[in-house]
């Protein structure tokens, strides 16, 4: 055979050849992947190790209907308490005579929960539902639970186990006053202690005389000891745990109702232009004073009431306060010194005395 011949002949073979090697990877990658991805094995193969297990499921035990039964014989009655005034969220910290103007949430959602008890809320307060019992007849029975009183020795007595800030048997009363929760938890102290040491914080410490009769009105004690911000609160000779009152419990914080705003456009008795420039001349001034965050405030209103004999208008520094406490703090200045208050910024209260045939 020719050279030439020979050359030419040589790249057809090698396309043959190679054609026929990739045929058979072809033909062989299909067998091996069938192999792999088949779902059991091939007759006659016996591999222990790796011979598959059949796992047989245990039946699962038949549970009963869970359905509800709904019946009104299971149901549990709402709660009746025979205290003689109408529930709310704070006693000391609102005035009851102050309606508001709008809420924050529904009225119909009460605080005490749904069905929980036999008074209706209405978004301020639960009123006492027929009739309540006379103030003299609450009265009496009050007095009756207290027994006779208490002479020095026996009050120095109660006074010395309850003096240390470590007693165990202290209520903390804060920015909120006397709450409606707090009367369940002096009848539990009282259970095994016959006074209760109730340290006060915040806001409610400008006026005590206020904290003291709604502690005693509403839970039927006495004060028998009162040192700036600490109250004893004694439980009475007669006092008999099994026969305390129902007092049923807010599972929330009800919202703060809407209230008319506390300081107008212009001050009663002064012009837009008079306003405007003794809102000036008290943020220029220096503080009369600074609080801070549940502190103890006696003193507040005394000192306001001595600065009026000489300034026209006071600031008060209540930035460490919060926002908050700071309008409950000018509510409690405008009632109890009496001044207006005439601004609200940034935290300064600025107080007006008013026309000197006002005060």
């Amino acid at each position: 055979m020719p050279l030439s011949l020979c050359y030419s002949a040589t790249p057809l073979l090698m396309r043959r050849f190679i054609r026929s090697l990739s045929h058979v990877s072809s033909r062989h990658l299909r067998y091996s992947r069938s192999k792999k991805h088949s779902s059991s094995p091939p007759e006659g193969a016996d591999d222990p190790p790796f011979s598959p297990i059949v796992k047989t499921l245990d039946p699962k035990p038949e549970l009963p209907p869970t359905t509800l039964q709904c019946s009104k014989s299971q149901s549990t009655p709402p709660f009746h308490s025979d205290l003689p005034f109408d529930f709310r969220f704070t006693y000391s910290e609102n005035d009851p005579a102050v309606r508001p103007i709008g809420f924050r949430e529904p009225p119909r959602f009460s605080p005490f929960g749904p069905g929980r008890l036999d008074r209706s809320w209405n978004g301020v307060s639960a009123p006492v539902v027929g009739k309540a019992a006379s103030k003299a007849a609450a009265e009496e029975q009050r007095r009756s639970v207290l027994g006779e009183p208490l002479t020095e020795e026996e009050v120095l007595e109660l006074v010395e186990m309850c003096r240390h800030n470590d007693c165990s048997r202290q209520i903390n009363l804060g920015r909120n006053g006397v709450t409606h929760n707090m009367i369940d938890d002096i009848h539990n102290h009282w259970k095994k202690a016959e006074a209760v040491r109730i340290k006060c914080l915040g806001v409610p410490t400008m006026d005590m005389d206020n904290v003291c009769f709604h502690l005693e009105d509403k839970t039927g004690g006495k004060v028998i000891y009162r040192n700036i911000n600490i109250l004893l609160l004694y439980r009475g000779r007669n006092y008999d745990s099994k026969n305390r009152p129902i007092v049923p419990l807010m599972l929330w914080k009800p919202l703060a109702p809407i209230y008319p705003r506390l300081v107008g456009n212009v001050a009663d008795g002064l012009t837009f232009e008079e306003t405007k420039e003794m809102r000036n001349k008290g943020l220029n001034s220096s503080p009369l004073m600074r609080l801070t965050r549940n502190g103890v405030y006696i003193n507040v209103i005394e000192r306001v009431r001595e600065a009026f004999k000489t300034l026209e208008v006071v600031r008060i520094d209540c930035a460490h306060a919060g926002t908050s406490d700071c309008k409950k703090i000018g509510v409690k200045l405008r009632d109890l010194v009496p001044c207006v208050p005439i601004l609200f910024k940034d935290e300064q209260i600025i107080l007006w005395r008013g026309k000197i045939t006002q005060v």
